[in-house]
C-alpha cells in the first residue's frame, strides 16, 4: 500500500500547477470583466470561476483518472485521427495562434505602452514583439535553468505585487462601483461563464495534467486512486490561489471604471492602478515583472508546441518547429491584444465544448467502461453544435451576416436547443447522446451480440 504524502508535498505540486496556469493574461480578463460588470461583478465573477478554475480542476482530475500517457492518447479514444486533430488544434490554440501571441501583446500593453506617446503604439508593438519572440525562440532552442529560475522568482513576485495592489484597493478604493455595461446588465452570470473560456486554462489543463501526474509518480504514488487523490489535493491548492486572484482583480476592475474610464482590454487597468497607488516606480516595477512573466510563459508554450509537433512529424526538426511557431506568434501579436482576444473566441467556442465532453466521458468511462462508440457519438453530437457556434461567432467578429448555409442552422438551433443563446446548446444533446448510446451498448452486451 502506498504511503500518503504530507500536505507540504501536495502544496509544492499545487504551487507548481498554479505557476503553470498563471500568466499575465490571467490578470487581464478578470480586470476587464470587473470594469464591464460594474455592480453585477459578483454575479459575473461567479460564472467566471466555473470556467476559469472549475473546468481546469476537472481537466487535471480527468487526466489523473484516465491513465493516459498524454492528451493525444486520451482523445484517440474517440478515434485515432480525432486524437491527432483535436490535440493539434489544442496545442496551436494555447500556443502560436492565440495564447503565445497574447503573451507578447499583454507584455507590451502593460509593460511598454504606458511609457510611449500616443502615436507610437503600432511601431512600438512591432519592435517590442520582434525582440520578445526573438528572445523566446533563442531560449526555447537553448533550454537553460535560467528560465526556470526566473519563473520561480517571478511567480512569488507577481503574486506579492498583485496582493499588495488588492489590499490597497480594499483599504483605499479608487472609486465607487458603477453601473454594468449592456452585456452584463442581464445574464451577468452566463456572460462571466463564457468569459472564463478566454483564460484557456481548461484546455491547458489537459496538457498540464500529465506534468502533475509525473510529479506525483516521482513521489512514489503509482495507483490510479492514489494519483487521483493527490491530483485533487494539489489541484485544489492551485485553484484556491487562482480564485483569490480572479475575485480580487475583478473587484479592482469594477472599482476603477469611475476613475479611469472603460478600457478596451484589461491590460491598462492594472497599469493605471499601479500608477495610482505607487506612482511611476509602481508602474515600472509592474512592467518589468509582467514582461518577464509573459516571456517565461511564452517560452513554455513555444517549447511544448515544438516538442509535440516534432513528435508528430519527426522529419521536421524541433529547431524548425520552434522557429516557425515563434515567427507565427510574432506576426499575430502585431494584430494587437484586442484583436487576438476577439478572434480567439470562435476557436474557443469550437474547442471548449469538445474538451468538456472529453472530460465527462473520461469520468464516465471509469464508472461504466464506456466503449469507443460512446466516445464517438458524444463527441460527434457536441461537434455538430460547437462547430456552428464557432462559425456564428466568427461572422459576428468580422461584422458579417451569417453565411447563407449557416443562417437556417443557427435559426433551427435557437428554436430547439435549450441554453443555445447562452452558448451551451451542445450540453443537453451531448448528455442525451451519451445516455442513449450507453443504453444501446448495454442492450447489445445483455443480448450477447458481438460489437464490431
Amino acid at each position: 500500500m502506498e504511503n500518503k504524502l504530507p500536505f507540504s508535498k501536495y502544496f509544492i505540486i499545487g504551487v507548481m500547477l498554479f505557476a503553470l496556469f498563471f500568466g499575465a493574461g490571467n490578470l487581464i480578463f478578470p480586470a476587464s470583466l470587473g470594469q464591464n460588470a460594474g455592480s453585477n461583478v459578483w454575479i459575473a465573477v461567479a460564472g467566471f470561476l466555473i470556467t476559469g478554475i472549475g473546468l481546469p480542476f476537472l481537466g487535471i482530475l480527468a487526466m489523473g483518472v484516465s491513465g493516459a500517457s498524454n492528451l493525444q492518447e486520451l482523445a484517440s479514444r474517440v478515434h485515432p485521427i480525432y486524437g491527432v486533430v483535436f490535440t493539434s488544434l489544442l496545442y496551436l490554440t494555447i500556443g502560436p495562434f492565440f495564447a503565445a501571441p497574447r503573451t507578447g501583446a499583454v507584455a507590451f500593453d502593460i509593460g511598454i505602452a504606458p511609457f510611449l506617446s500616443e502615436g507610437g503604439g503600432q511601431i512600438g508593438l512591432l519592435i517590442f514583439s520582434f525582440l520578445f519572440f526573438a528572445v523566446t525562440m533563442w531560449l526555447s532552442l537553448n533550454p537553460a535553468k535560467l528560465v526556470d529560475r526566473i519563473g520561480k522568482v517571478l511567480s512569488p513576485a507577481i503574486i506579492i505585487l498583485i496582493f499588495v495592489l488588492l489590499v490597497m484597493v480594499i483599504v483605499k478604493p479608487m472609486g465607487e462601483i458603477g453601473a454594468p455595461q449592456e452585456a452584463y446588465a442581464n445574464g451577468a452570470f452566463v456572460k462571466g461563464f463564457m468569459e472564463g473560456y478566454n483564460t484557456m486554462d481548461a484546455l491547458a489543463s489537459l496538457v498540464f495534467g500529465i506534468i502533475v501526474i509525473q510529479a506525483i509518480r516521482e513521489m512514489g504514488i503509482t495507483s490510479t486512486r492514489g494519483i487521483l487523490t493527490a491530483s485533487a489535493k494539489s489541484g485544489f491548492v492551485a485553484i484556491i490561489f487562482l480564485g483569490i486572484i480572479y475575485v480580487g482583480v475583478a473587484y479592482l476592475g469594477a472599482s476603477s471604471t469611475v476613475r479611469f474610464g472603460l478600457f478596451e482590454t484589461g491590460g491598462p487597468v492594472l497599469g493605471e492602478t499601479a500608477s495610482f497607488y505607487f506612482g511611476t516606480a509602481g508602474t515600472i516595477m509592474l512592467s518589468i515583472i509582467i514582461i518577464l512573466a509573459c516571456l517565461t510563459t511564452s517560452i513554455g508554450l513555444i517549447t511544448s508546441c515544438g516538442e509535440y509537433f516534432h513528435t508528430l512529424v519527426p522529419k521536421i526538426s524541433y529547431t524548425m518547429w520552434v522557429s516557425f511557431f515563434s515567427l507565427v506568434s510574432f506576426i499575430i501579436a502585431n494584430f494587437g491584444l484586442s484583436n487576438i482576444i476577439n478572434f480567439s473566441i470562435p476557436v474557443l467556442m469550437l474547442l471548449y465544448p469538445l474538451a468538456i465532453v472529453l472530460m465527462m466521458l473520461t469520468f464516465l468511462s471509469k464508472a461504466f467502461r464506456l466503449s469507443p462508440f460512446i466516445y464517438a457519438i458524444g463527441t460527434s453530437i457536441t461537434f455538430l453544435v460547437s462547430v456552428i457556434d464557432g462559425f456564428k461567432f466568427l461572422c459576428q467578429q468580422l461584422g458579417l451576416e451569417y453565411f447563407q448555409w449557416l443562417a437556417p442552422i443557427v435559426s433551427f438551433y435557437e428554436r430547439v436547443l435549450p441554453l443555445y443563446d447562452q452558448g451551451l446548446g451542445w450540453l443537453l444533446p451531448a448528455l442525451i447522446a451519451i445516455a442513449i448510446s450507453s443504453a444501446i451498448i448495454g442492450m447489445l452486451k445483455f443480448l450477447r451480440i458481438p460489437l464490431r
